[in-house]
């Protein structure tokens, strides 16, 4: 039986799950923004949409699995009768291709991330039945993503999605953060990652826009964004070099990795990370907490140090992966640093801010890994002591240059048990970590309603019925709960900076009674 979708002339209700990391979360807000402006309606309940949308990932295996499972369940959901367009988006798609549609023939259309733009006309075309060739329903940049770098660029119709984005504070979950990309991208070529072939060279935006678009939210109620990039620290944007046919700047290419061993010419209008940071800082005042990820360890330069410690609205937080402690295989990765050289910058980061927070991200498991190479992850870890580490073991991705080059040689159980062990001890400095705000007085910017669980905190905790637990983050991005009073209004506290005593603390989570608010 055929899984073609049959034409939905009143299709209007949308259900949008998103796989993998901040930059397609942002993605799937454009998207949420842009199809709701022009009629369509979003719900939480994928077995009602008449359109099933999965915005994916494909750097971690496990997020792959995860929505080709779905896909399978919809599948059979579509032979046994039920009429329902499904789209995929995202890295997957780009990196498969049309190949995709003939393995998984349940799937409607396909959508990369430098295409999103053309959302609404691959939706369009299937919902109103047209008959449309193979072509019509794929949207994809393919070889075009690295060899038209320059075009595409220049004409970035994902500039216009960015700064005519919705975001309503106001609505379901009162959220005051949103997030704002500065780059997109990536020119690292990491070996074990295949974002530089979906999402293609680096391109960054022109600065005007980035603070543009931070002021918009701000009137929009947000108080707090996070900057997004592959490697935030590496934005530089110099005046001049691309311009629209009206002389407006527009996105350009990055530059190559030479140009951050050198100093900014003098003479050279560039816009630097450190300046993009002080900008937004100084012009958008509405904006309480502004944040940045991802950050690369090498050529990450005092000046983006000095403007966060000088800048009391900027966290002192840093995610800063390192990937491994062995220079072994941090060279088989392509990673372009070492050991050292981490190190040393962790070192000067916290001499510059004393106390700045650090998170960081490991893989174990990469092909030869030997047992001293992951000794030598481990010393790194306690060496560093990270607030917490998002740790993966190694899985071979399709499209990415270590799959083809090295063989896949350690055993899955001794991943598994370098994982659980390197996860254990993570915990056990993290504790330690937050240990040390016991009895302090920490600045927390309110997020949600928690939900009481001391199952997920390790943390036992006794509440009357009638207290609310809030959730929120300190400036150094540790996770804070704290009870109101019996009889508050909790929609009144999301989106506020109160101070927070620290009574309790657990590995991951801060636990402590309200003092006050910000403004006293």
């Amino acid at each position: 039986m055929s899984t073609q979708t049959a034409p939905l002339q009143a299709t209007k209700t949308i259900y949008l799950e998103t796989f993998g990391c901040q930059m397609n979360e942002l993605d799937s807000e454009l998207v949420s923004g842009q199809l709701a402006a022009i009629g369509y309606l979003f719900k939480d309940d994928r077995a009602s949409a008449d359109i099933v949308l999965f915005n994916t990932c494909s750097v971690r295996e496990q997020a792959e699995n995860k929505v080709l499972s779905r896909i399978g369940e919809l599948g059979v959901e579509k032979r046994e009768g039920r009429n329902v367009i499904i789209g995929m988006l995202g890295c997957l798609p780009e990196r498969e291709g049309k190949r995709l549609l003939t393995t998984y023939p349940q799937i409607d259309f396909l959508c990369g991330p430098g295409e999103l733009d053309k959302l609404p006309l691959l939706l369009q075309n299937t919902v109103a039945g047209e008959r449309v060739t193979t072509a019509d329903r794929i949207a994809l940049q393919g070889n075009n993503a690295r060899r038209s770098i320059a075009l595409s660029a220049a004409i970035d119709n994902l500039e216009v999605l960015d700064l005519s984005r919705a975001f309503d504070p106001d609505g379901e979950g009162n959220r005051r953060s949103a997030y704002v990309r500065i780059t997109r991208g990536c020119n690292k070529f990491c070996t074990y990652c295949v974002v530089p072939n979906t999402r293609g060279a680096e391109v960054h935006r022109p600065p005007d826009a980035i603070v543009e678009e931070c002021r918009k939210l701000a009137e929009s109620g947000v108080l707090e964004v996070t900057l997004l990039g592959q490697t935030v620290n590496h934005y530089r944007y110099t005046h001049g070099m691309a311009l629209s046919v009206d002389g407006k700047e527009v996105p350009q290419i990055g530059p190559s990795l030479k140009a951050f061993r050198q100093e900014v010419p003098q003479d050279q209008q560039v816009t630097t990370f450190a300046n993009l940071l002080q900008r937004i800082h100084d012009e958008v005042p509405e904006i309480m907490r502004l944040r940045f990820v991802t950050s690369y360890p090498r050529d990450f330069g005092d000046d983006i140090l000095k403007v966060m410690r000088d800048c009391p609205r900027i966290c002192n937080y840093l995610h800063v992966p390192a990937q491994s402690g062995s220079n072994r295989i941090l060279k088989l990765m392509n990673r372009g640093y070492t050991t050292e050289q981490y190190l040393e910058f962790i070192d000067r980061a916290r001499s510059i801010i004393p106390d700045v927070e650090i998170a960081g991200d490991i893989i174990v498991g990469f092909p030869t890994e030997t047992d001293e190479d992951y000794e030598e992850t481990l010393a790194l870890i306690k060496k560093v002591r990270f607030k917490n580490n998002f740790v993966f073991h190694y899985s071979p991705r399709p499209g990415t240059v270590a799959i083809d080059r090295f063989e896949d040689d350690i055993p899955r159980d001794v991943k598994k048990s370098r994982l659980n062990n390197l996860l254990a001890l993570g915990s056990e400095i993290s504790a330690e970590v937050h240990r040390a705000y016991e009895g302090k007085e920490v600045e927390v910017f309110v997020e949600r309603v928690s939900p009481r669980s001391s199952k997920n905190s390790g943390i036992e905790l006794r509440w009357e019925e009638s207290l609310i637990q809030m959730s929120g983050r300190t400036r150094g991005d540790l996770i804070c709960v704290f009870d109101l009073p019996k009889g508050t209004d909790p929609t009144s506290f999301l989106g506020k900076t109160v101070f927070v005593k620290i009574l309790k603390t657990a590995p991951l989570l801060l636990s402590g009674q309200l003092c006050r608010f910000l403004d006293g």
